[in-house]
């Protein structure tokens, strides 16, 4: 166990990433980085990091922001309700905590969208205590360098993986530990075509003797994707467009959207002709203009968008299926935070 730990370190000191929030022991900011490089590759996220932190420097700054202003920063990142709890849990170090960011693991996961990853990772990094991270790169690296055969998506291969890593786990300085194992995974045992020649523990690894890496992780599920259909109605009038503010328990939540209807199947534009009637109860007419797949971890999007031909020198209406609406100008829209699938494709929209 020794042996492993020393020789991650020594191949992290010498390849290991150089990273903005790997030159700081602000628990704020490496609070920030890993919430940000959830579900997000590190290229990417090195851009908003640099962005997010421009703008809110600190926690105090954070907890001031609107949720507008921190939905902006966040578009394109997706997994919106990251952006939410980092906003809910500054606001809850400013009120409750006098802007002190707690100190410990079991105080860090109090604050709201901090789970064991997280709050093992900021009290490793920041105050060296003593608590593993297993994300998937860690996974990946334990499951083939044992050759463990349990599922990572069970309780039981939780908990297994959970004990092996804390056995591991170089109490002494456990934050570069951790981003060692972390950056191994990352850049080394990768998901596929692992790189085990320039690996430091590759004499070690059952998975490498066995020729079986592929074979590990194991996972019990398959993910399978819900399929939804998404029609957005561009309604534009002299220049200025509706937007609506998603406020359900849902995907994009706080961002804004053109007026939308769902069907739960694909279905001809007359059916959605006929919906824009009964919503409006005028005989308006609709052009499909675009139509994209956006896929997410557990949902495919299928967004079609439509022109909604709007009577000249009407007013546009303050709400549409009893949700209200948000008249902007055309030039103002890419200030809005909106959902990637629409800001990527709004030259063509409007």
């Amino acid at each position: 166990m020794t042996c492993f730990a020393s020789k991650i370190r020594e191949w992290y000191q010498l390849h290991g990433r150089k990273l903005p929030w790997r030159e700081t022991a602000d628990p704020y900011k490496i609070w920030i980085s890993e919430v940000i490089l959830q579900q997000t590759q590190v290229k990417q996220g090195l851009n908003y990091y640099q962005r997010f932190i421009c703008s809110f420097p600190d926690v105090r700054t954070l907890a001031a922001a609107s949720e507008r202003q921190i939905m902006k920063h966040w578009q394109g990142l997706g997994y919106y309700s990251r952006a939410r709890n980092l906003h809910a849990a500054a606001q809850t170090i400013v009120l409750k905590q006098n802007g002190l960011f707690p100190q410990t693991y079991e105080n860090l996961l109090k604050l709201r969208g901090i789970g064991p990853y997280t709050a093992a990772a900021i009290a490793s990094i920041a105050f060296g205590e003593p608590k593993p991270v297993v994300d998937g790169n860690v996974y990946r690296v334990l499951s083939r360098v044992f050759a463990i055969a349990l599922p990572i998506d069970t309780s039981e291969g939780k908990k297994h993986f959970e004990k092996l890593a804390h056995k591991l786990l170089d109490v002494n300085d456990p934050g570069t530990h951790n981003q060692a194992l972390m950056d191994l995974g990352a850049l080394i045992c990768k998901p596929t075509s692992p790189r085990c020649h320039e690996c430091p523990v590759s004499s070690m690894c059952e998975a490498a003797a066995i020729g079986q890496q592929a074979q590990f992780p194991v996972k019990s599920k398959k993910i399978s994707r819900k399929k939804r259909w998404l029609h957005f109605l561009i309604i534009s009038e002299q220049g200025y467009t509706i937007l609506q503010k998603r406020t359900s328990d849902d995907i994009w939540k706080g961002l804004y959207q053109f007026p939308v209807i769902e069907t739960g199947k694909k279905v001809p534009i007359l059916h959605i002709q006929e919906q824009v009637q009964q919503i409006f109860s005028d005989t308006l007419k609709i052009q499909k203009i675009h139509h994209a797949k956006h896929l997410l971890t557990h949902q495919e999007l299928n967004t079609l968008f439509y022109k909604v031909n709007w009577p000249k020198n009407r007013p546009l209406p303050k709400t549409i299926n009893q949700t209200r609406t948000v008249v902007v100008n055309n030039k103002e829209i890419a200030e809005f935070p909106l959902p990637q699938i629409l800001q990527k494709n709004l030259s063509i929209l409007i």
